[in-house]
């Protein structure tokens, strides 16, 4: 690159580890790197802050790139999203712009951890306990709820969730499963049961945890009347979006005692702003977003980012994004 040298921008390096965790000595003489810690909350503050990026690298589906931001960035020629799905980049406009878009690899284990983190401090009251012990409060406080012979039921059994459902096999529970296209093939192949409808799975299960994609198909997809379904005994576990449970239907769930609690990573808004009702809701043992978190994936996130910027550098992108769709047969 001569001695024109680019900035490249890493987004929600909250923990700061971006540099430290990946080897970006390949690019280190064509490319500065400017790591932020803190959130940018709006397009206004993210231009400003990206206003002399040519690279940018962002987490997830945290922040958005619609073509209003992208408009105002005009270095920008690289955007590199973690894992390689994302629904917040506007395509179109990028390409407009001559932006090329490349994603990462991503590793299922981190949620699939959280995932049963979450379930089994549910469960056993962990936080409750320990913070009371630590506090010199009362000697148990809680009864566990028991996981072998339970059911535990899963709305979504793809990658993840599948190993979702081998750990609940594993604790002995009776795994079963349901999504809008869910195959009796595959449930047979993971060893569970399959679900005759959502509201089946929803009124049977101890233990829902919910892996599915968000789409329109299954935003709002636990409301008011199926949150109703559950026992008063059951937990909810989401990891996977927000928007696929009505936050304002949990948590009238949560206040009124209706479910005995709920394990939630995700959320509406991210990070949480400090006054969020969900930061004090009873029964919800909550995270900020974890899931993805891990040191083993981001220095797969962040490896494969100097690996995107290296080939785009060398005028051979890797991993592009959005995958194009397979090719139709050919009738002929």
């Amino acid at each position: 690159m001569g001695d024109v040298r680019l900035r490249c921008a890493v987004l929600d390096d909250f923990q700061q580890v971006a540099t430290e965790i990946a080897d970006w000595s390949p690019v280190a003489d064509d490319v500065d790197v400017v790591s932020y810690a803190t959130h940018f909350p709006d397009e206004d503050s993210l231009a400003a802050a990206l206003s002399d990026a040519d690279i940018v690298v962002t987490l997830r589906e945290r922040v958005p790139f619609p073509g209003s931001l992208l408009a105002r960035l005009p270095r920008l020629k690289l955007l590199v999203a973690s894992g390689m799905r994302n629904s917040v980049i506007d395509y179109a406009a990028a390409e407009a712009r001559g932006i090329t878009v490349c994603g990462t690899a991503s590793s299922s284990t981190p949620p699939v951890e959280l995932t049963w983190a979450l379930l089994l401090g549910l469960a056993r009251g962990i936080v409750q306990e320990g913070n009371g012990l630590r506090a010199g409060g009362p000697w148990q406080q809680t009864v566990g709820a028991d996981l072998h012979g339970r059911r535990l039921g899963l709305l979504g059994l793809g990658k993840i969730g599948g190993r979702v459902a081998q750990v609940g096999l594993a604790f002995g529970m009776r795994v079963s499963a349901w999504s809008q296209n869910l195959t009796r093939e595959r449930t047979d192949e993971v060893g569970v049961e399959l679900a005759r409808s959502k509201e089946e799975l929803l009124s049977t299960a101890d233990f829902v945890s919910v892996h599915l994609a968000l789409g329109e198909r299954t935003r709002g997809l636990l409301g008011p009347a199926e949150l109703a379904l559950l026992k008063p005994t059951a937990y909810l576990v989401n990891t996977s979006r927000a928007a696929i449970v009505d936050q304002e239907a949990l948590l009238a769930a949560l206040h009124e005692g209706r479910i005995a609690g709920a394990g939630v990573d995700v959320f509406d808004t991210e990070p949480l702003p400090a006054g969020h009702p969900m930061r004090t809701a009873p029964r919800l043992l909550a995270t900020p977003h974890l899931g993805y978190v891990s040191r083993a994936n981001y220095a797969t996130y962040y490896g494969q980012a100097v690996e995107a910027i290296t080939a785009y550098l060398a005028g051979s992108p890797v991993r592009r994004l959005p995958v194009p769709a397979p090719a139709a047969p050919n009738p002929g």
